[in-house]
């Protein structure tokens, strides 16, 4: 059997990790052929659940499981990695100022990004989930300056595969039909959905997305399919999380980073930005149409983009600026 690839899931209390976690244990995520080493960490007082859903993990007799460390020690946890998948941060609490938010998150990924440098592979591939998913790669991501940069992506994933089954659901066909949605931006209220280069499978043949809607009422203004919305949608129906479809968006951006993308299909990634993509300004991560081959992501190169689109585009990189600020002015002040 290969040697197993040693996984870590932080806030691995919660129930996001709770949903991700047999997932990555039963082959979906890695290959049927791979062998897993789970690593479970959250902070102290929810150690007792780690050790509850290790059990469950080892009931479930998975072939593939070769291990289930549970531990809230850094050292322990970060030790020798090949994945990181950072789903725990800091929830914004009702009531709670951003500024306060951002800064526990900051101080949060600062210490896990050292943590990274600390101990992991410098081959590690991490995908920071928690929110402010964004600025929080890239805190983490600058304080592992020995890790390449490459190595880092957020989650973004999500909005590209609400955005796609909306559209499947308006045209019949189903979100597996839809290829080519393109989130650009923050993970936030500012994500926007660009179809312009997205088709759609009717037949045996691929057709424009906007050729097939016909009536293109869905797409125009400053329309976003409602996707900045699914998540206070969900809460209101008396879901405490999208666990479900989180779980599901994480494990379609492990698996191209696995196994790659398809010949003309690109994917959304927050990844970090190198001065030279669609004029968005360096060092944001931020999502971007990508390719994947061997493990390795590219920007897809000059897309045409509507004016409406650039506009919106701008207005995420607006956003991600700010938060870059704030993110300093929290480093500096608690030097950290």
């Amino acid at each position: 059997m290969a040697v197993p690839v040693k996984v870590l899931v932080t806030g691995a209390a919660g129930q996001i990790a709770y949903s991700l976690l047999y997932s990555i244990a039963n082959g979906e995520v890695f290959g049927k052929e791979q062998p897993v080493a789970l690593v479970l960490t959250d902070i102290p007082s929810r150690l007792a659940v780690l050790g509850g859903v290790a059990m469950e993990l080892q009931d479930c007799a998975l072939e593939l499981l070769q291990g289930v460390t549970v531990t809230d020690c850094d050292e322990v946890a970060f030790r020798d990695l090949d994945v990181a998948v950072l789903v725990g941060a800091m929830p914004r609490g009702e009531g709670m100022a951003s500024g306060d938010h951002l800064g526990a998150n900051v101080r949060m990924f600062r210490s896990q990004g050292q943590a990274l440098e600390a101990y992991a592979k410098k081959t590690v591939k991490v995908l920071v989930v928690g929110s402010p998913a964004n600025t929080n790669c890239l805190v983490a991501m600058t304080s592992a300056p020995s890790i390449p940069r490459e190595n880092f992506s957020c989650l973004t994933r999500l909005g590209q595969n609400q955005a796609q089954a909306k559209l499947g659901l308006t045209l019949g066909t189903g979100a597996g039909t839809v290829r080519n949605v393109i989130v650009w931006g923050n993970h936030s209220d500012t994500h926007y959905p660009d179809v312009d280069h997205a088709s759609v499978t009717r037949g045996s043949r691929r057709v424009g997305l906007r050729q097939a809607l016909g009536d293109a009422r869905l797409l125009t203004g400053d329309s976003n399919m409602g996707i900045q919305h699914q998540g206070v949608i969900l809460k209101g129906s008396g879901r405490l999380s999208s666990a479900m479809s989180i779980t599901s968006a994480v494990c379609d951006h492990l698996q191209a980073l696995c196994y790659g993308t398809q010949e003309g299909e690109c994917v959304s990634m927050g990844v970090i930005s190198n001065g030279n993509c669609y004029g968005i300004p360096e060092q944001l991560i931020y999502s971007f149409p990508v390719t994947v081959q061997n493990g390795r992501w590219q920007i897809v190169p000059g897309l045409s983009v509507s004016g409406a689109t650039r506009h919106r585009m701008a207005l995420s990189a607006q956003e991600l600026l700010e938060e870059r600020e704030g993110a300093l002015r929290v480093l500096a002040k608690s030097n950290l």
